[in-house]
C-alpha cells in the first residue's frame, strides 16, 4: 500500500542500494527495483513471507538479497552484506496481509486455529504459551497499553478464570472469552475481541521494543554527501532517505518523535520530509480497507 507515495519520497530513480526492512510479499521491493534501485536488500523475520518474496523478485536476479532477520538487526545485516551506506530504506511496520489471511498463523479471530501470533515462528513464545502463564495484572496492563482496551481488567480477569478450566490454545476460544467479558458491558462498532488480539500480537512480537533505536541505526546507514553519495546518478540529490509506514498510533508516535529528535540541534542527522503523515487516497482506502490506518513518514539524511 501507499506504493506511489513511497516511490515519490524514496526516489529510487537515484539508483544505489535500497533496503526493504519488512519485505513481506515483495511489492514495495519490486517497485523500487523497477524504478531504478541498483540493488535491493530485503529483510523479514517471517520465513513464509521470504519464500513468496523470493518468487516475486526472482526476475531481478542477483540485484536482490533476501535475509531472514529482525529489522532491528539492520546494522548486522548490512555488515554481513558488505554494505556501508544505502540510498534508501523502507520499514512497513505491523502485521502483514499474508499473516492475517494465512491459515494456521493465529493472528485472526475470524478462524478457529492454534493461537500462535508469532511473525517469526522459529523463536519466542506463542500467544497461547504467554497467556497461559502471565499473571492477571500484567495481562491487563498489556491489553490496555497496546490494545487501548478500556475493559482490559475485565478481559484479563475472564482469561485467567477461563484457563482454570483448561489451556486457551485456539483463537476461537480466546475470542469467545473476550467477547463475553466485553460485549455485555458496552456496544462496539468493531468486534469486541479486536483490541485484545491486537495487544497480544504487538506484545508477542515485541513490535514497539527498540523501534526508536532501529530508526537511529537505519539513519546511521543512510549515505550523506560524501564519496558514497557520488555513486548515484549524476545530477540527482545523493543523500539517503528513510520512509516508515505505521499502522498503530503508538508506532506512529515513536516514528514521529524519533524523526523530530534526529532533526534538531547542531548535530541534526535528518530533515523531515513529511510535516504530517501521508495517508492513503480515498480510492486506495476503498479498494483496501487495511490502508485506512496506514501513516507514512519520511526524512532525508542531512
Amino acid at each position: 500500500m501507499l506504493v506511489d507515495e513511497v516511490r515519490a519520497l524514496l526516489q529510487p530513480e537515484r539508483g544505489g542500494v535500497f533496503v526493504d526492512c519488512t519485505v513481506g510479499l515483495g511489492g514495495h521491493a519490486r517497485m523500487l527495483l523497477e524504478h531504478g534501485a541498483s540493488r535491493l536488500i530485503g529483510i523479514d523475520r517471517d520465513t513464509d513471507a521470504l519464500a513468496l518474496a523470493r518468487d516475486t523478485l526472482a526476475p531481478f536476479g542477483d540485484r536482490v538479497a533476501l535475509v531472514h532477520a529482525d529489522y532491528r538487526e539492520i546494522a548486522a545485516v548490512l555488515a554481513a552484506q558488505g554494505v556501508g551506506e544505502v540510498a534508501g530504506l523502507l520499514a512497513d511496520l505491523g502485521v502483514s496481509s499474508l499473516q492475517l489471511d494465512a491459515e494456521g498463523r493465529g493472528f485472526s479471530f475470524r478462524r478457529d486455529e492454534p493461537l500462535d501470533m508469532r511473525m517469526d515462528r522459529s523463536r519466542g513464545e506463542t500467544a497461547a504459551e504467554w497467556i497461559g502463564r502471565v499473571d492477571e495484572r500484567e495481562l491487563a496492563d498489556v491489553i490496555y497499553r497496546f490494545g487501548e482496551e478500556r475493559r482490559s481488567r475485565q478481559v484479563a480477569r475472564a482469561i485467567v478464570a477461563a484457563r482454570q478450566h483448561g489451556r486457551i490454545e485456539t483463537t476461537g476460544r480466546l475470542g469467545e472469552i473476550v467477547r463475553r467479558a466485553v460485549a455485555a458491558r458496552t456496544r462496539q462498532r468493531i468486534d469486541p475481541a479486536t483490541r485484545t488480539f491486537q495487544a497480544l500480537r504487538i506484545w508477542v512480537n515485541r513490535e514497539l521494543d527498540g523501534l526508536d533505536s532501529f530508526i537511529g541505526s537505519a539513519v546511521a546507514s543512510l549515505q550523506g554527501e560524501g564519496p558514497a553519495a557520488r555513486t548515484v546518478r549524476k545530477g540527482v540529490e545523493g543523500r539517503g532517505r528513510i520512509a516508515v509506514i505505521a499502522f498503530h498510533s503508538l508506532e506512529d508516535r515513536v516514528v514521529k518523535h524519533t524523526f523530530r529528535a534526529l532533526s534538531k540541534g547542531d548535530d541534526a542527522q535528518l530533515t523531515v520530509l513529511t510535516k504530517h503523515p501521508v495517508i492513503a487516497s480515498d480510492a486506495e482506502a476503498a479498494a483496501n480497507p487495511r490502508a485506512r490506518s496506514a501513516k507514512l513518514r519520511a526524512a532525508v539524511r542531512v
